[in-house]
């Protein structure tokens, strides 16, 4: 790491804990709930995750680790 590069903060939340939520129970927003993200929870709860969609995209971001809290914070691995 040079001396201009900054690590990212890391949350409290568990990626692996999100990426389980996210594939069990995604389609009810469950792991953007446990990030602390309350109105998308509640709009994928509605949608069913967008029909799946918005779930899978939430799944695949959580897995490549480029999902974060409502901080802005990634999750701690």
């Amino acid at each position: 790491m040079t001396a201009t590069e900054t690590p990212a903060a890391t949350g409290s939340k568990s990626w692996i804990a999100a990426l389980l939520l996210c594939f069990f129970v995604g389609s009810f927003g469950v792991h953007r709930f446990y990030v602390g993200k309350i109105g998308t929870g509640i709009l994928m709860l509605v949608t069913f995750g967008g029909l799946g969609i918005w779930t899978l995209i939430d799944f695949i971001m959580i897995a490549i680790g480029k999902f974060s809290d409502k901080q802005g914070n990634a999750l701690a691995r």
